[in-house]
């Protein structure tokens, strides 16, 4: 199987850039699945129902969220009957939505995809090892089992507790994916009992910028340790961020894995096709 994981969308720049892409994407690559992160699509802050729905209209199979994940309150309905969108996993019960849900892609097969939110540096949630541990029991992974991939992506500030789920799960999991630093990181593998990792997936947006955000108001919060400085997304031109993995038909685990960059600022990388 062939999937394609996209970093965390900032604004109207990442948000047209991963639109424009993704159908060109899908049909080069010849993916079989695609999960973006939203949680930034919406100025910077969360996601709103009309981005979601045109972001599965351009070819997203499923949208995490993260930390971000209420800040569009008119998302509080909408995340109860799209299943294809999740937030975080280790929220406390009775929140709204849901913390995984299962894809069905082409020849019948099914992906579990998962959310958890670091709580390093984060807010206090439930505990994601054992949130993830236990939505992980639920399935079998591999062409005689209940699903034939599983994509876990870590919304967290560290890189040691990213690191840390991934090689908890290492063998259980397709891809163990980083994200919330909008920083893609050089450390892409395969781990050795067969999870691809990356410890941040990296951000769709403008790079010319202080993690997505203008570089006015972002950089004057550092200089006067004052949060009145307004943030807005940053506009120019979007850096398409993400990773591409290619699973083992019978195992589910990872085969090889490549990182993707596209337009922007950044150097370009694209998956050998």
């Amino acid at each position: 199987m062939r999937l394609l994981f996209l970093g965390d969308i900032v604004g109207r720049s990442g948000r047209d850039a991963v639109i424009a892409a993704l159908p060109a994407l899908r049909r080069d690559l010849a993916l079989d699945l695609v999960v973006v992160n939203g949680e930034n699509a919406s100025h910077g802050f969360g996601l709103a129902p009309d981005m979601a729905r045109a972001l599965f209209a351009a070819g997203a199979d499923a949208i995490t969220l993260g930390n971000h994940a209420w800040d569009r309150k008119e998302i509080v309905p909408y995340i109860e009957e799209e299943p294809r969108l999740i937030r975080p996993l280790n929220y406390a019960p009775g929140t709204p939505g849901r913390g995984a849900t299962v894809v069905q892609v082409a020849g019948g097969r099914r992906v579990l995809v998962v959310q958890a939110m670091g709580r390093l540096f984060m807010e206090p949630l439930d505990d994601p090892f054992r949130a993830v541990q236990a939505e992980l029991a639920k399935q079998t992974l591999g062409a005689a089992g209940s699903v034939q991939a599983v994509i876990v992506d870590i919304h967290a500030e560290a890189t040691s507790e990213k690191q840390a789920m991934a090689h908890s799960f290492d063998g259980r999991a397709s891809l163990v994916i980083g994200t919330h630093t909008h920083v893609p990181s050089a450390d892409h593998r395969v781990l050795p009992g067969g999870t691809a990792f990356q410890s941040d997936a990296g951000m769709c947006g403008d790079y010319d910028s202080v993690i997505g955000m203008q570089k006015g108001g972002a950089s004057l919060r550092f200089w006067r340790k004052v949060p009145a400085e307004k943030l807005a997304p940053a506009e120019g031109a979007a850096t398409v961020c993400g990773l591409f993995v290619e699973t083992d038909d019978a195992t589910g685990l990872a085969r090889r894995v490549a990182p993707l960059r596209m337009g922007g600022t950044l150097d370009p990388a694209m998956p050998a096709g």
